[in-house]
């Protein structure tokens, strides 16, 4: 526990309404989306980069664990304070600050709401590309930390590629800004980009410069219907070796179908396998090309249907079933659920390979994905009040990650590592390239108090 006299001098910083240090402040603030559960030992929320960097001041001379929190809608586990300490929790930090239409560009908190800004920019015509599942919830700080993607990242890209630049409070309290405002900026190292995607383990965003694009005309969606996913694999590739760069590839396996039309009829087949659904966007005279020339790939590669949305009310409804699948298999018990990405062409072999492997331990293993850049999410279905068959998930959920890991792939491509994959990490990592990454850890944290145990296991503690 933190000495009382921390405690008091944290009140005295920020004012005691915004410490909060009861039992139960604490355990509101002790999980995230994941199942991990820890208790901080205090709840820090500030309202300006000088309270952050006071309460960092602060952590940096007691050796404190620090543990940065947005919204916790995170799966890595990286919001638990595993370490206890002080949980900083930015949502209050939640300002706009700036949008600027002429340069594209916009200047926010980290406790801004991903789904906030989208609503701010489209006044302007605007919008900014990464899309997360969560982004009716998410803050920017935390898509900044996880580097954060979501459906339309096959054709714009994940979050880093559309962060300029950062103020990023260290360690020790000190505050640096990295990047700026311009598109191309090659002076000196990109510590902006070491920064996207490092799990609040080496500095605490305070400010985000974001990159916005004119948002398209139009936008058509197609429904494609297979009897077999592996056909449906291949159809992504042939949409996009047509000259086609879609805006989303959504995969929906039969598992997945079937849950969501459980809840309710979205009209879609409960006998298929899979269904693609595939969105171009762009000129409404060049829409109509594309869409023919998906249509083509999809029936070439053996789609027994293929369905264009007639308006944006029918292509919404079909985007209501994706966004269902979660909450669906929730309806079929406790649901862990992960994420890999593998080449694209390795896609076919991956889902085969966690289909066996959930034969191999009798579970059940629906699969979603943004299949057009690799990204699976393959879910286990379980009960989590039976130790027996917990063993079996996490047997199972190694199996998926090694599988990834020998088709050429990674073990995350947007949920990032936190706690739930760190004891994996060296088997995904070139040696030399994770002895340096832990050697920018100690450079920029010397005494291990940011975020400790996420990432890499031996951090902990």
């Amino acid at each position: 526990m933190i000495d009382a006299r921390i405690i008091a001098e944290l009140k005295a910083t920020l004012g005691a309404e915004r410490v909060l240090d009861t039992p139960e402040d604490r355990v509101v603030y002790a999980y995230d989306a994941t199942w991990g559960e820890a208790l901080p030992d205090v709840v820090v929320l500030p309202l300006s980069t000088a309270e952050v960097s006071a309460t960092l001041r602060i952590a940096h001379r007691e050796r404190i664990p620090v543990v940065p929190r947005g919204a916790a809608s995170g799966l890595s586990g990286g919001a638990i304070p595993i370490s206890g300490g002080i949980c900083l929790c930015l949502t209050r930090m939640n300002r706009i600050l700036e949008i600027n239409p002429d340069e594209l560009i916009a200047v926010v908190q980290p406790g801004v709401v991903n789904m906030d800004l989208q609503r701010a920019v489209a006044r302007y015509g605007l919008f900014f590309p990464p899309d997360p599942a969560s982004w009716d919830m998410s803050t920017l700080g935390g898509n900044v930390a996880e580097n954060a993607g979501g459906p339309r990242c096959l054709k714009y890209g994940v979050t880093k590629d559309y962060v300029l630049g950062l103020e990023v409070v260290l360690a020790d309290g000190s505050v640096m800004r990295t990047g700026g405002r311009t598109i191309k900026n090659v002076t000196g190292y990109d510590l902006t980009a070491l920064f996207v995607g490092s799990e609040g383990t080496l500095g605490v965003v305070t400010e985000i410069v974001l990159k916005l694009l004119p948002k398209p005309v139009a936008r058509r969606t197609v429904l494609a219907v297979f009897d077999r996913i592996s056909d449906a694999c291949a159809a992504v590739n042939r949409v996009i070796t047509s000259g086609v760069l879609p805006l989303t590839t959504e995969l929906m396996d039969g598992d997945c179908i079937r849950a969501v039309q459980s809840q309710r009829d979205y009209g879609l087949p409960t006998d298929a396998d899979a269904v693609l659904l595939i969105d171009v966007e762009g000129w409404p005279e060049a829409l109509e090309r594309e869409v023919a020339l998906v249509r083509a790939a999809c029936e070439t590669a053996g789609a027994r249907e293929v369905r264009c949305a007639r308006d944006e009310a029918e292509a919404e409804e079909l985007w209501a079933a994706r966004r269902a699948i979660s909450p669906a298999l929730a309806a079929l018990g406790d649901k862990l659920g992960e994420d890999i990405t593998v080449p694209r062409s390795r896609i076919p072999e991956m889902v085969e390979r966690i289909r066996a492997i959930g034969r191999t331990y009798g579970l059940r293993t629906p699969i979603f994905g943004h299949i057009g850049d690799g990204n699976l999410h393959p879910y286990l279905i379980c009960d989590r009040s039976d130790a027996a068959v917990m063993a079996l998930v996490r047997q199972a959920a190694e199996a998926i990650f090694l599988a990834a890991i020998e088709l050429g792939g990674t073990l995350s491509g947007e949920h990032g590592i936190g706690l739930a994959k760190r004891d994996y990490v060296a088997r995904a990592l070139d040696p030399l390239a994770r002895a340096h990454m832990l050697r920018l850890k100690h450079l920029f944290d010397p005494h291990n108090i940011l975020n400790p145990g996420k990432i890499f296991a031996e951090t902990e503690g």
